[in-house]
């Protein structure tokens, strides 16, 4: 991933370990640093294109999984696996890595993420990147109908009275020829997105489990952010792709009209990870970002 990486844990103050993946020894606020924040029972994957591209441009980046994610602990207590918690762990890890100021990026629910940081720890903010993301609960907006409005009350009653049989199914969804089109049709580019890009994800997510999806779904449904957004006055790139069918464009719109000094990127092909779809155009867009607004990206070395 990183043409030199560093890999280690950070235990938070409630005893629980967070992984975190860096390309620098120590934090130089001379040159700007990335923070990269995945969505809903995804992982860094989904940033592939992005971080080995800024990584050869000699920007600083760091990576992690939430709490109850892949190799962090806190899967157990599924309670505190919220967007307040999981902001406070972000920051913490900044804070011990003596990171004070940071570019958060966020895709999908990475964006909620981000939000929750820009709210809490403004002071860490130097900037967002948000990508397929909305601050309106996804019950009444996820696919522009409100239909998981009914769908999602009917799967958590699933879990609830038959939780083996549903999180077999949910583990196994990775190697389901349905669920593997189903989902590379409507959240991705189908063209533009291997097969093996898809799998990836799907075994991905089946690790996670159902219990994990359910609970920061909730999260997504009841974050109370809209009176704070006027307050983040950093600056901010919104983009999206224009055939997101998961959390629709005029919703980011929406969000970027709410925030002060934002700019904004739609891709005419782009689906809901337009920065799969399209690599080579989210990268350069966000460079061209980075550079306007934290120039001192032009003034050390490339290595």
């Amino acid at each position: 991933m990183f043409q030199h990486s560093e890999a280690n844990f950070y235990r938070t103050e409630d005893n629980e370990q967070l992984f975190y993946v860096k390309n620098f020894s120590e934090y130089n606020p001379q040159k700007p640093m990335l923070v990269f924040n995945y969505g809903l029972v995804c992982s860094n994957h989904h940033w592939k294109y992005q971080t080995e591209f800024f990584d050869k441009k000699g920007y600083q980046i760091l990576i992690h999984d939430y709490r109850g994610h892949f190799q962090s602990t806190g899967g157990h207590d599924l309670k505190k696996m919220t967007f307040q918690q999981m902001a406070e762990d972000v920051y913490k890890l900044c804070e011990y890595l003596k990171i004070n100021k940071a570019v958060f990026l966020g895709h999908s629910m990475g964006v909620n993420i981000c939000l929750q940081i820009a709210k809490d720890y403004p002071s860490i903010v130097e900037g967002m990147v948000l990508i397929s993301g909305t601050f309106i609960n996804v019950r009444d907006i996820m696919f522009d109908t409100n239909i998981m409005e009914f769908v999602a009350p009917i799967a958590t009653l699933g879990l609830e009275k038959y939780p083996d049989i549903f999180r077999k199914i949910w583990t196994l969804s990775g190697v389901n020829p349905i669920v593997r089109e189903i989902i590379h049709s409507t959240g991705f580019n189908k063209a533009k997105v291997s097969k093996e890009f898809i799998e990836i994800y799907l075994n991905k997510m089946g690790q996670l489990g159902a219990d994990v999806f359910f609970q920061l779904f909730n999260e997504m449904t009841k974050q109370n952010i809209m009176a704070s957004l006027e307050k983040m006055k950093s600056p901010t790139l919104i983009m999206g792709g224009h055939k997101d069918n998961v959390i629709p464009n005029h919703l980011q719109r929406t969000l970027a009209n709410l925030i002060p000094n934002t700019e904004t990127y739609f891709l005419k092909e782009g689906s809901h990870v337009p920065q799969a779809d399209f690599p080579d155009m989210i990268n350069e867009r966000i460079e061209v970002f980075l550079n306007q607004h934290f120039n001192r990206s032009l003034n050390y070395e490339i290595q």
